[in-house]
């Protein structure tokens, strides 16, 4: 018989969680590396412990707790984060790291220790809203960015993440990366696809190809009073006409093209002063590579048109692509084993978010699954989730993950 979740524990330990670092209204506000995303760490420290788990942490602050396997193999890795938006959900990303925690929890009970080990893993940072840009420590595991780059990284009052990580202690001894066998993440679906279809459990197949970059409008300071039009360098008008020329991209590429800029910092950004400087962050998404290579030439046209306009300066920061990744085939057959052992039709379909999964498969075998939240709405305090809407997914995870770690 296919093994089950314990429902009530796995749903107790989520509402546990969404009492750590609450937001405004109902949800959480547990920004990366801050007091509560200790908190959280700490907790869920607790529970691996309660568990029999052996927990590391590595020099990124990403968090392993390890069930034993029955020989010495790379381990099979599950999880996702438990860091959120400044107006985050309680599930997004959480539910990942907690499921991994239940399965675990199950196998201990039924006494069951699999061919490989398995490691319930944290990672530290995903959601970038804090620390740009996001899935960083994911990144350094798969050796797409080194430590030095990820330490250097500033929050807006010119916090470095080592200094962070050291703060709340969290900068750990263990070396980043290591050989796995795979890695399996659960998320919500963050869209609204399976709600509507009234269906429980998506295999997600790859993303949406997703590129962004980083990029400064220099201006020149000056009075908003007498200054004339004609000598006026201002970086807030260039930001400004950039979002507007993003926001049409997105128009033009739509329904299944989305582009947005969903950050505008300005400096020195006061009353009676024009803006010297203005740092923007656009991305744009599409299924499409090839259009979602189109779509960001535009983006980074029309930040030169903008700048040209407003006469100032621009220069890119960086860039960054994520989400044209492919998952594995023998895991996506594994989870659709896992679902019709349990009478359950999965949906076959793609990820438009960001996920650590993306890194992680450019260095080991990797599958993620979905499960619905509420008309798909997230990076929200109002994303909802029921035990009804989580425990089918749970249990596919469950199932393949003891048939991936087990096999000859």
């Amino acid at each position: 018989m296919p093994l089950r979740v314990n429902e009530a524990r796995l749903w107790a330990s989520l509402m546990a969680s969404a009492e750590i670092g609450p937001g405004e209204a109902g949800g959480l506000a547990r920004l990366a590396l801050g007091d509560a995303d200790k908190a959280m760490r700490d907790r869920f420290g607790e529970w691996c412990s309660d568990a029999g788990l052996a927990l590391r942490v590595d020099a990124a602050g990403n968090m392993f707790a390890r069930y034993p396997g029955r020989e010495a193999l790379p381990p099979v890795l599950v999880g996702s984060h438990l860091d959120t938006q400044i107006t985050g959900g309680r599930f997004d990303g959480i539910l990942g790291v907690l499921a991994g925690l239940e399965c675990v929890r199950r196998l201990a009970e039924e006494g069951i220790v699999p061919r490989r080990p398995i490691e319930v893993v944290n990672w530290t940072n995903e959601e970038g809203a804090r620390f740009s840009p996001p899935m960083m420590a994911s990144a350094v595991f798969a050796g797409l960015q080194d430590l030095a780059w990820l330490y250097a990284r500033t929050d807006a009052s010119g916090r470095t993440v080592e200094a962070e990580l050291r703060r709340i202690g969290y900068l750990g001894a263990a070396p980043v990366g290591f050989p796995i066998d795979a890695y399996f993440e659960l998320h919500i679906e963050q869209g609204p696809e399976l709600d509507a279809r009234g269906q429980k459990v998506g295999i997600v197949t790859g993303g949406y190809t997703a590129l962004g970059m980083n990029l400064r409008f220099v201006g020149e300071t000056a009075h908003t009073g007498p200054t004339p039009m004609d000598r006026r360098r201002d970086a807030a008008v260039a930001a400004a006409h950039l979002a507007i020329a993003v926001n049409e991209i997105g128009w033009q590429y739509a329904p299944l093209g989305k582009s947005t800029t969903s950050r505008i910092d300005l400096w020195p950004n006061l009353p009676g002063l024009l803006s010297a400087r203005a740092d923007v962050t656009f991305d744009v998404r599409h299924p499409d590579r090839a259009t979602a290579a189109a779509m960001f030439e535009r983006g980074r046209m029309a930040a030169a048109a903008a700048a040209a306009k407003a006469r100032c300066t621009v220069d890119e920061l960086e860039t960054w692509r994520f989400g044209d990744e492919v998952f594995d085939a023998e895991l996506i057959e594994g989870l659709a084993a896992a679902a019709a052992a349990l009478d359950i039709e999965p949906v076959m379909m793609l990820s438009q978010a960001g996920h650590d999964a993306y890194y992680v498969s450019r260095v080991a075998p990797t599958a993620m699954l979905f499960c619905p939240c509420k008309d798909g709405i997230t990076h929200n305090e109002a994303e909802s989730c029921s035990l009804d809407d989580i425990v089918p997914a749970a249990n596919v995870l469950l199932n393949a993950l003891v048939a991936r770690a087990d096999r000859a």
